[in-house]
């Protein structure tokens, strides 16, 4: 992909050199507000059992301040957030710079297709946000980690995303390339396509009165029309004369090895088809190539025609 001296998006924040501390959670795609996450805080109980130890520590003549400080408790002035020096290079700018132009790069890629489109349609394409970070993060949708995977959080309108993700498809998935990482910049971008077309709403609002088999097969169809719609990008990306011969085949290969029957297979030997939430290999290279063929919304209505 022929990606470099090209526009770069302003719609990028860097959040890598801070990471909250916490656990994250499982999932990927995308994310509703109030999706599952759990409250926290220390009960009455606990409190007062850490009071007293640090009275008897105290009466030891142990430093227990000291002792917090040199163990890191205390970093970050006690707000929740620690600085993480891993992911910065010594001259204070994050590490990992070209990834950063790259992931830029085709955002702002994405926000020339997408309001082109919108303005065709006689609608403005208003562009999200997309947060790096490393380690985990919060969002609107609850707490962004490595774990959970790229995702777009509608709650603010932002995709999230840690460039480890980059690696484990490479080393984990045998997903490499670099347009395979564009597609799935272009993946969430997709769901925030939807959003701004009201479709993740509508979802939202009718996913609460399902049960859990029936939104699972929605979310499939959901993911799949977010896989065309990052077809569609690459369709107006092969018209400016930027992709490289293999760079098709990059991506194809990418939905091929996350498939929910691929990635099921590969952690526990067997599949459970009630449980995909974002489709079978063969839906994901088949939605994304109808996009990337076509070009068109008209060919990527997932919702209304079989999967």
């Amino acid at each position: 992909m022929d990606w470099k001296g090209r526009r770069q998006s302003d719609n990028i924040e860097d959040e890598r050199g801070s990471s909250p501390m916490g656990g994250g959670m499982g999932g990927g795609g995308f994310r509703f507000p109030g999706g599952g996450i759990g409250g926290g805080g220390l009960s009455f109980r606990t409190i007062i059992v850490l009071v007293v130890i640090f009275l008897v520590l105290k009466a030891m003549g142990v430093d227990v301040m000291g002792l917090l400080q040199q163990t890191g408790v205390l970093e970050g002035g006690g707000s929740g957030y620690q600085q993480s020096t891993s992911n910065r290079s010594a001259g204070g700018q994050p590490a990992n710079d070209e990834m950063k132009q790259f992931v830029a790069t085709v955002l702002a890629d994405t926000e020339d297709t997408w309001t082109g489109i919108f303005k065709s349609m006689g609608q403005t394409y208003t562009d999200p946000k997309l947060v790096l970070f490393s380690g985990s993060f919060p969002s609107a949708c609850g707490q962004a980690s490595a774990a959970t995977g790229p995702f777009y959080c509608p709650g603010d309108q932002k995709i999230y995303l840690d460039m480890a993700f980059f690696k484990q498809m490479k080393d984990q998935f045998g997903a490499s390339g670099d347009f395979a990482q564009a597609y799935v910049v272009a993946h969430e971008v997709g769901h925030h396509v939807q959003d701004q077309l009201g479709i993740l709403p509508k979802f939202n609002q009718a996913r609460r009165n399902m049960s859990e088999v029936d939104a699972n097969k929605m979310s499939v169809r959901i993911e799949l029309q977010a896989d065309c719609f990052a077809g569609i990008w690459g369709k107006f990306t092969q018209q400016k004369g930027i992709l490289q011969a293999g760079d098709l085949e990059e991506a194809l290969n990418a939905a091929q090895q996350i498939g929910d029957d691929t990635l099921q297979k590969r952690s526990q030997g067997y599949v459970v088809p009630d449980s995909f939430n974002h489709g079978t290999s063969a839906q994901r290279v088949k939605w994304f190539k109808k996009g990337f063929d076509s070009g068109k919304l008209s060919d990527c209505d997932t919702l209304n025609n079989p999967v």
